[in-house]
């Protein structure tokens, strides 16, 4: 049974299938694809039984094919191998992994730049972002109408000047670009963030010299106390 989204702003559009997550493009205010899935299997028994020797890892198929699964764990695998498939045939570069938590940003504590804090991808080239959480906590998307360029709020670019030891100009734009203090945002008064759900596959707008949209914005979830979670991502 298809699950039900939150009430979706403007900017996502549900697919029913992976074809449909890569070819529909990205076009007026929809920078956000979602392939709705309700996924078959016990995805915490892989996050479970998955080595992690640090805060995280990356699986590769053959390690999943050498774990040791129930059933429904098979299932859940089956799962995992398809999507990674689908996506290097589309091209991509498909990364799974088991998170235990991201590192912590500690350089600038009063403007985090890690993954936690809401964020827009960026590249050189076109080019979006895949993702999907198959067990532990899931990302979040926030509407773009809904986020303010951190660079924009003045406390915040005073506090970066200061850090620049500079007045504004090119120079002071390329060191917020190096520095990729201008991919991250803050929710406005009353934001209300939207959960990616488990098992859906996003298909995300990033910032690039061709794009025709404004870049997703995103963050990754806290994970919860003692639970892992399982992402693919590309």
């Amino acid at each position: 049974m298809k699950k039900k989204l939150p009430a979706t702003p403007t900017q996502i559009q549900e697919v029913t299938s992976f074809q449909d997550l890569v070819a529909t493009p990205f076009q007026g205010a929809v920078n956000a694809l979602c392939w709705n899935r309700t996924l078959k299997g016990d995805f915490s028994e892989i996050a479970n039984k998955l080595v992690c020797n640090g805060t995280m890892a990356t699986i590769s198929s053959a390690e999943l094919l050498e774990l040791q699964l129930s059933e429904q764990g098979q299932l859940a695998r089956e799962t995992l191998l398809n999507d990674l498939k689908l996506l290097e045939g589309y091209g991509a570069a498909p990364i799974l992994n088991v998170i235990e938590h991201y590192e912590r940003d500690e350089d600038f504590p009063w403007f985090p730049t890690d993954v936690y804090s809401f964020h827009v991808d960026r590249s050189p080239v076109p080019t979006d972002t895949f993702l999907c959480t198959y067990y532990g906590a899931a990302s979040d998307f926030l509407p773009n109408e809904q986020a303010i360029q951190k660079i924009l709020i003045p406390e915040i670019r005073a506090e970066l000047k200061k850090l620049y030891q500079g007045e504004e100009g090119a120079g002071f734009e390329d060191f917020l670009s190096e520095y990729f203090f201008d991919l991250h945002y803050q929710a406005t008064p009353n934001a209300q963030p939207i959960n990616l759900g488990i098992g859906n596959l996003w298909r995300l707008a990033v910032d690039h010299p061709e794009s025709k949209v404004l870049p997703c914005v995103h963050r990754a979830p806290e994970e919860k106390d003692g639970e892992r979670r399982l992402l693919l991502i590309c």
